[in-house]
């Protein structure tokens, strides 16, 4: 019974990591648009490169990281099984780019403003930081009163950091 027990505890290890990396990137996606939204001399190709720039960045230092944890831990490389669950883990950093993206898409369209686009996708950033507040306060068993506070104490923390690191030029 020990093994079934073992799986379930590293498939909601690897869960959580993934769940970290995304949050962990939407709240750098959030000051990476608000950056450009204040820089306020970008153009639609000029934001998408910028978004995905940061993405790609956020993954590649990720793995980076992942990989000489892991050549100090263990002494060796991460190969084969290892390395696949560090790209796996990580993956959810690159999906931080896609809302805005899309945005920034829509307004080369010319469907809306970049400005609009821009702010969009903070706002849906953020709005996902609140959903997943809302969640973890469910999951934890507390209520909608409790699931509403703890989302929007998430939200606010979440755009806290974003907008000192969009201050910080990060």
């Amino acid at each position: 019974m020990g093994g079934v027990t073992d799986e379930w505890a590293h498939d909601t290890e690897v869960a959580t990591a993934r769940l970290k990396e995304r949050l962990y990137a939407t709240i750098t996606m959030i000051s990476v648009v608000i950056g450009l939204g204040a820089g306020g001399h970008v153009e639609a190709a000029g934001a998408a490169v910028t978004v995905v720039t940061a993405s790609v960045g956020l993954w590649l230092a990720a793995l980076v990281a992942d990989q000489q944890a892991h050549r100090v831990v263990h002494g060796a490389l991460a190969r084969g099984p290892e390395l696949r669950s560090m790209l796996f883990v990580s993956s959810p950093l690159l999906l931080s780019a896609v809302g805005p993206l899309l945005l920034i898409g829509a307004s080369a369209l010319g469907w809306m403003e970049l400005d609009t686009a821009l702010v969009t996708a903070a706002g849906v950033n953020i709005a996902a930081l609140f959903v997943w507040g809302c969640y973890g306060g469910v999951r934890m068993g507390g209520g909608t009163l409790f699931a509403l506070v703890a989302g929007g104490i998430d939200a606010a923390i979440g755009t806290a950091v974003a907008l000192v690191k969009a201050a910080a030029g990060h």
